[in-house]
This record gives C-alpha cells, sequence and structure tokens, in this order.
C-alpha cells in the first residue's frame, strides 16, 4: 500500500512539474498516468462529451508523433481536462505554447503566456486610470499602419479610429501598445495626430506594455460618432518578427498594414487568426511583398474577438 502511495505522488509532481512547462505530449501522457485511465477509457469517456476521437490518435497525442489541430480535435481537448480533472486551460495552453515554437523556432514571437501576462497587467493598468473595459465606444473602423525600420525593428505606427459612443458623456479613448519583447515602454512616445490630445500615459516594463490617454476635447452623446488619428514612436526592441492586434469585442472594419524599409525586406509573410490566445493559430494566408512601397496588408471586414496578424521571416 505504501509503495502504491509513493508512486501516486511521484506521478503527481511529475504532472504539476509538465503541466508548468510541457510539452503538450508529456503533460497528457502525465495526466492519463496520474488518473490511471487506459486509453479506451479515455475515448469512453470523450464519447460521452460527445467528442469521437480513436485510441491511436490518443497514442500519438501522447507520444509527440501527432498533436491536435483540427476543430474536432481541440474540442477534445478541452474535454480532456475536464476528464483528467485539470485546470482550465492547461492543456490547451500548452498546445498554443508548442504550436508557436513549431512554426515560428524563434524568439521575438508572443506566446500563450505573454499574450495572458500582458492583458492581466493591461487589465492592472486600466484600473489604475478608472478605466472600463469598453470605454463606452462601439469601434466601427479600426486602420492601422506599422513601420519596420532597417535595423528590421517596430520602428512605430499610426492608427485611425472611427467609434460610435454607446452611451454618454464618453469623452477619451485608451490607446495601447504591445512592444516587442525587449522594448523600453519608458522611451516610447505617443504623437495625438487628429482631434485628440494625449493625457495620462502609463507604461509596465517587465510586459512592455504602454497605455495612454487620448482625450476628445468634447463630451460625445450616445450614438455620437468621432474620429481620431495617433502615433506610436517604439524602435527600443531588436527584431520584430510579428504585429497582432486583440479584439474584446465584435466591430466594424479592421485593416492591417505594415511597411519594411528597403534596408530590411523580409523572406516571406503571411497573416494569422487566433479565436483566442489559448488557441493554436490558423486561417494562414501567405502575403507576397511586392511592388515599390515594400508593404503587405489584411483587411477583416468584421471585427470578431479575438487575434489577427501578420508574421514575418528574415533570411
Amino acid at each position: 500500500m505504501r509503495h502504491a502511495t509513493e508512486h501516486a505522488d511521484v506521478l503527481t509532481t511529475e504532472l504539476d512539474m509538465v503541466l508548468r512547462g510541457g510539452p503538450f505530449h508529456a503533460a497528457l501522457r502525465a495526466a492519463i498516468a496520474a488518473r490511471g485511465l487506459p486509453l479506451q477509457r479515455v475515448q469512453h469517456h470523450l464519447s460521452r462529451h460527445g467528442v469521437k476521437v480513436g485510441v491511436t490518435s490518443l497514442s500519438y497525442w501522447q507520444q509527440g508523433a501527432r498533436r491536435p489541430q483540427r476543430p474536432e480535435s481541440l474540442r477534445a481537448v478541452r474535454a480532456l481536462e475536464e476528464i483528467l480533472q485539470l485546470p482550465d486551460e492547461s492543456l490547451i495552453r500548452l498546445l498554443a505554447d508548442s504550436h508557436e515554437h513549431t512554426v515560428s523556432g524563434r524568439p521575438g514571437v508572443r506566446s500563450y503566456r505573454s499574450l495572458i501576462e500582458a492583458s492581466d497587467v493591461l487589465d492592472r493598468l486600466r484600473a489604475g486610470l478608472g478605466w472600463s473595459a469598453d470605454g463606452g465606444l462601439h469601434t466601427l473602423g479600426h486602420h492601422e499602419y506599422v513601420r519596420i525600420g532597417a535595423r528590421r525593428e517596430l520602428a512605430g505606427r499610426e492608427a485611425q479610429h472611427i467609434v460610435r459612443a454607446h452611451h454618454d458623456g464618453v469623452d477619451r479613448f485608451l490607446a495601447v501598445h504591445h512592444g516587442d519583447p525587449g522594448c523600453r515602454p519608458q522611451d516610447i512616445s505617443v504623437r495625438a495626430l487628429e482631434n485628440c490630445r494625449t493625457g495620462r500615459v502609463r507604461w509596465d516594463q517587465d510586459a512592455g506594455l504602454l497605455v495612454a490617454e487620448l482625450l476628445f476635447g468634447t463630451r460625445l452623446r450616445c450614438g455620437d460618432t468621432f474620429l481620431f488619428r495617433y502615433g506610436i514612436e517604439d524602435g527600443t526592441a531588436g527584431t520584430s518578427r510579428e504585429h497582432l492586434h486583440r479584439f474584446c469585442s465584435p466591430g466594424g472594419q479592421y485593416a492591417l498594414q505594415v511597411r519594411f524599409d528597403t534596408a530590411a525586406l523580409p523572406a516571406r509573410c503571411h497573416r494569422f487568426t487566433q479565436p483566442s490566445a489559448a488557441a493554436p493559430r490558423s486561417g494562414r494566408q501567405e502575403l507576397p511583398v511586392t511592388g515599390p512601397h515594400h508593404c503587405v496588408h489584411v483587411v477583416e471586414p468584421r471585427i470578431r474577438p479575438g487575434i489577427v496578424g501578420i508574421a514575418w521571416d528574415w533570411e
């Protein structure tokens, strides 16, 4: 009996360790072992959750020979978290992290952890400014222009917003800038370009995050529309490899353009989407860098909650 207890303790300790650091297949294997379930029983429990996955696929997943990618497979991973009595998002987070490492194999690409940590920091910075989640504004249009400099760095960006107030008294917007790894938020500047002026600015060094109030100079009534434009001057980090925007609520059109300096043209570019920070990237589409302007873009006719971005590779 003592031997069995000690063995269970070892399995639990191993599971705790791999749930924190991964990889996904090791965490899945450890979770199945800790619960003492044969794969046939795991498959049976999945079917009771309305998810069909073969024993062979489960075996491949826990060996690392294959990884869940299809929507049905991702549903299975979420069901496995419940079946194996794991914390919510624990397996799906590791799956997202392993996907990003596999796709990029390089630093500078934001992981699940960095996005979640930045989200937590953003909530804290917002609260410090007395800011609500949506600020009383609905996005009708959001156009973003990103500049990559001669050192392959994120030199800066401009954003134009068209918004509609959904309650009376709205007089400001909170601009958010998430710099590349290694950036210095205290050295990043915010420029009010049209129909606004800069208010309070806050940043967090560890998260590479900066927020700035943009004051309209007028109070909108419910239903009023407003157009404003601002710029961010960065250039404080190293090599940039992607730019993404995370949307928490639905809205109108979003357009993202990335322009590259002629001295630093990428080898390849592609667009991508993510339903959430915990989900693997999908919707990949190659974007050729052509013409004299050396830029690529994506247009989303209707904003949906999730992430839209462009990534690129250097030679």
